[in-house]
């Protein structure tokens, strides 16, 4: 593929300066970022970006998890900007709606699986994943409220979850470095030990066995804090920004049984893991628990433009519905006819190009045995993959699985690798992980593949040349 040529050749120091001068970037030390200064990225096109010194750099994280569909559809591109010529804005307050975001909400519903007597017929828009889960705990909390049991208002997460960045959102997550800013978590939010085998496992524990045993952490909790203040649990079906985080095979259908004997709702958080990305459209259908709330954005757009939302089970919004009066909630831009277009038009091309389908029978399954393979290099303590996502852990030694010391910075030197050598791959810690575009050829993983490979023997030998291997 030909990279696409900028019609003015850009000035990267400049706009390095500019950036510099006036943009706060998200989750970013600015004092060493005017060091080094930022990569500026001007175009994309299939699974490529480029920046603007013309280097081609193959992107594995689909952008941030949710390009999808790929880049450079010009389909999604020409919904926007008929919407746009239609009917660029107007609110959802004051008994008004928008056809886009009437169609949207009928199509979601038609894509959300009913999963015994779980399904969803009603949506809650929002413009971005945080906004969402904030959505969620003014929801479950209004429910409980309705039902005339105002004590239930704790929510129960997981350490390492990402929920979001909002006060609500950061408060859900489990990350220590986001609650160490903002005195968080917010009141009534509390957390449990993430299922994760590699570094929670006993001596001698399967994996079968694990997952029991960490989904029983909730049932702990639960009995600490007391049944009857508890609202609900919230969880990513595999855990994203905390590393690809896989749960075994036992852990979810116990979740769903501790949940049911306890009579809280249960939060499928699946910004990262719907709209194909695990093989289905909702990811809960493919791990068969039963949601309550279920929150979604990034990939409903292919993230061409933000967007945002909650789908809410029947039991919930019946009694929001029927019994909740006025709820004094929103946004500005809840069901935005400009997002909720390009949503639809985005959807449709998922369901044309059967990209869901193709990740559960084809690419998704030679991603696996593609990381099979690469399990064997030498820095790789283990590897795994999950519908089309995957990660892989440095390890110091295979045989022991000794892990590095944090202080190292060895997935960063990795990923330091990756950046020099055209490959977008996200370190979280030690754990190497991706999420490419689901439109993705068998060559293009292989290519992707080599690249992976390339990043490690330059880590492998650049820690050997330090003495630290």
């Amino acid at each position: 593929m030909t990279a696409p040529t900028p019609s003015n050749p850009l000035d990267t120091q400049a706009i390095q300066a500019l950036d510099s001068a006036h943009f706060i970037h998200p989750f970013t030390d600015h004092a060493d970022l005017a060091t080094r200064g930022s990569r500026v990225i001007v175009k994309s096109e299939g699974i490529y970006i480029w920046d603007s010194e013309g280097e081609k750099i193959l992107d594995a994280m689909s952008g941030l998890w949710c390009v999808n569909a790929g880049y450079g559809r010009k389909e999604l591109a020409q919904a926007a900007f008929d919407q746009m010529m239609t009917l660029p804005f107007y609110n959802s307050f004051f008994q008004t709606t928008n056809v886009p975001a009437v169609k949207l909400a009928a199509k979601l519903a038609s894509l959300a699986p009913k999963v015994g007597d779980r399904s969803f017929q009603h949506v809650f828009y929002s413009s971005s994943g945080s906004e969402s889960n904030d959505s969620n705990v003014r929801m479950v909390r209004r429910y409980w409220d309705l039902l005339g049991q105002p004590q239930r208002k704790l929510i129960i997460s997981r350490h390492n979850a990402y929920h979001g960045s909002t006060m609500a959102g950061a408060s859900l997550g489990g990350m220590s470095g986001m609650h160490a800013q903002g005195d968080l978590p917010i009141p009534n939010i509390t957390h449990i030990e993430q299922p994760y085998f590699f570094e929670n496992a006993l001596p001698g524990e399967s994996s079968d066995e694990f997952g029991l045993r960490a989904a029983r952490w909730l049932e702990d909790k639960i009995l600490a804090v007391g049944p009857d203040r508890v609202a609900a649990f919230i969880a990513e079906p595999i855990q994203g920004a905390g590393g690809v985080i896989i749960p075994p095979a036992t852990y979810w259908p116990e979740i769903q049984r501790i949940v049911d004997k306890y009579g809280i709702l249960l939060i499928s958080d699946e910004v990262i893991c719907a709209f194909g990305r695990l093989g289905h459209w909702f990811a809960y259908e493919k791990f068969g628990y039963k949601p309550d709330l279920v929150t979604f954005a990034k990939a409903v757009t292919s993230g061409y433009i933000p967007l945002g939302g909650v789908m809410v089970g029947d039991r919930v919004a019946k009694v929001l519905i029927e019994q909740g009066g006025e709820f004094n909630h929103g946004y500005t831009y809840s069901g935005h006819p400009v997002a909720c277009a390009v949503a639809l038009a985005n959807l449709e091309l998922m369901e044309r190009e059967q990209l869901p389908q193709r990740v559960k029978d084809d690419i998704g399954p030679y991603l696996a045995s593609c990381f099979e393979d690469i399990a064997s290099h030498p820095l790789v303590g283990i590897a795994e993959t999950c519908g089309f996502t995957a990660g892989l852990v440095l390890v110091k030694n295979k045989a022991s699985r000794e892990r590095f010391d944090e202080n190292l910075g060895v997935g960063m030197m990795c990923r330091r690798h990756c950046f020099q050598n055209g490959l977008i791959m996200r370190a979280v810690g030690d754990r190497m992980i991706i999420a490419p575009p689901l439109t993705m050829t068998h060559a293009d993983i292989d290519e992707m593949m080599r690249l992976i490979r390339l990043a490690l023997d330059l880590t492998l030998q650049e820690l050997t040349q330090k003495g630290l291997i």
